[in-house]
């Protein structure tokens, strides 16, 4: 195995875990006006108990994808180019929803008011919803293949990319994060919170098994090999015990079985996808490869030095941060709101 190989599974275990953390996070966002119905105090109370689950951790699980980002720059230039201007339009949809997320997130307890707690919560999931969908539709498409030229650009529409594959892709992963978020707030919340994400698992179990059934089942019979029969049954496996599991209060393994689910699809995905980065459907000559895609020998040498330094130290720290807030949290501990009066300066 050369320098090539292990930069394509480096960058398939920083998108895995990407969406493994992301993904509940997702989840939490998508699912706060479930869980948060209420329109009295006692709403906005555990609208706060969903947000604060992830509070800690959610801009250290987006640094995933940027560090994806910049080892898929680094690693394979051919691949980056093609896919972001191939791709452009729904990266930037997802880059404005995230924005949109972030800042909703961060300003939403900075003003004591209704209207604009209820306009950052939406802010929130749409910033949730969007990017849970639209990763589904980009990695279904790029599985899929897509019109590469010989000069290596993506001659595909918008309307080419929302082929049924795709769309089904889509909601799997709408569908995934969801319940792996509510199985998250489970694990996180006590008290009625808690029992309303248990009940609302169960329920999202129902969509989520068939579909992500059928899509894993799809990419596996078109474009999956030998091997990755093995991630198709360990996804069907993990997501089977999800429920019983959370309904017996065992809500840590349930998490990590939606968790091994993730992995699993993500990973089958990429194993799909091996050797080729890119397939073209209008001749395989022009697929980008993890070969003909890739930066120097020297250039992944010093990146290959760089991340065995770094990574350590980074994946130390961000376990520490969930230790340290590993506490679930109820609606008791949610404070009075101390933001400023709506129009003070």
């Amino acid at each position: 195995m050369g320098l090539v190989e292990v930069w394509f599974i480096l960058i398939a275990v920083l998108f895995t875990g990407y969406f493994v953390l992301e993904g509940f996070d997702f989840g939490v966002g998508m699912l706060m006006p479930v869980l948060g119905r209420r329109k009295d105090a006692d709403g906005d109370t555990r609208r706060r108990v969903v947000l604060n689950t992830i509070g800690p951790v959610w801009d250290g699980n987006e640094v995933w994808l940027i560090t994806a980002g910049g080892a898929l720059f680094a690693a394979f230039p051919e691949w980056y180019a093609t896919l972001f201007s191939g791709f452009y339009l729904p990266l930037l949809l997802i880059l404005v929803a995230l924005i949109v997320r972030i800042c909703a997130i961060e300003y939403r307890g900075k003003i004591d008011d209704d209207t604009w707690r209820r306009r950052c919560d939406w802010g929130i999931v749409f910033g949730s919803w969007v990017p849970a969908v639209l990763w589904g539709v980009a990695f279904a498409n790029i599985v899929r293949g897509v019109d590469i030229n010989a000069e290596k650009v993506v001659t595909s529409s918008l309307l080419d990319l929302l082929n049924p594959y795709a769309l089904l892709g889509g909601l799997t992963t709408a569908l995934l994060f969801a319940l792996h978020g509510a199985v998250f707030l489970a694990l996180k919340t006590a008290d009625e919170v808690r029992v309303d994400a248990v009940e609302l698992a169960a329920k999202l179990a129902l969509p989520t098994v068939p579909v992500a059934g059928a899509f894993v089942l799809w990419t596996q019979l078109a474009h999956g090999k030998a091997w990755t029969w093995i991630l198709v049954a360990a996804a069907a496996a993990a997501l089977a015990g999800v429920v019983a599991l959370t309904r017996a209060g065992r809500e840590g393994w349930a998490f990590a079985l939606t968790s091994i689910a993730v992995i699993a699809s993500v990973v089958l995905l990429f194993g799909s996808l091996f050797p080729d980065v890119m397939p073209s459907t209008l001749d395989a000559a022009y697929s980008l490869t993890v070969d003909n895609a890739s930066s120097s020998p020297y250039t992944l040498t010093v990146m290959t030095w760089a991340a065995a330094f770094l990574t350590p130290v980074v994946l130390l720290y961000q376990g520490w941060t969930y230790w340290v807030f590993r506490q679930r949290i109820s609606t008791k501990q949610i404070p009075p709101s101390i933001g400023l009066p709506l129009g003070r300066r």
